[in-house]
């Protein structure tokens, strides 16, 4: 079974942030996460990009999640994404819902 790195809330920089966020890929598909509280798997988050190949878009997902932006747990046979709403406020207080308004 693949484990997934996850920087830990102190490690969270915002020039990571800043720069996940900063490809309009990611930041659509992290704006289909926020308003999502149970998370969704990677299809249904990445859904506005259907003919995007499956190895460009883990890749995207990689850059989240190693950023500290997203957490990616194992369901089953799913990924299962959800924003780390906790981390990043407590990290950066306003940045995301900021973002997330534009």
């Amino acid at each position: 079974m693949s484990q997934f790195f996850h920087p830990s809330r102190d490690d969270i920089t915002l020039t990571g942030v800043m720069t996940a966020l900063g490809d309009p890929t990611r930041l659509a598909i992290v704006k289909t996460l926020y308003c999502s509280a149970d998370g969704r798997n990677c299809g249904e988050a990445a859904a506005p990009f259907p003919d995007m190949a499956r190895s460009t878009l883990s890749g995207h997902f990689r850059v989240l999640r190693e950023s500290g932006v997203i957490q990616t747990t194992k369901k089953g046979v799913e990924n299962i994404n959800v924003v780390r709403l906790d981390d990043l406020e407590a990290r950066f207080p306003g940045l995301l819902a900021k973002i997330m308004s534009y």
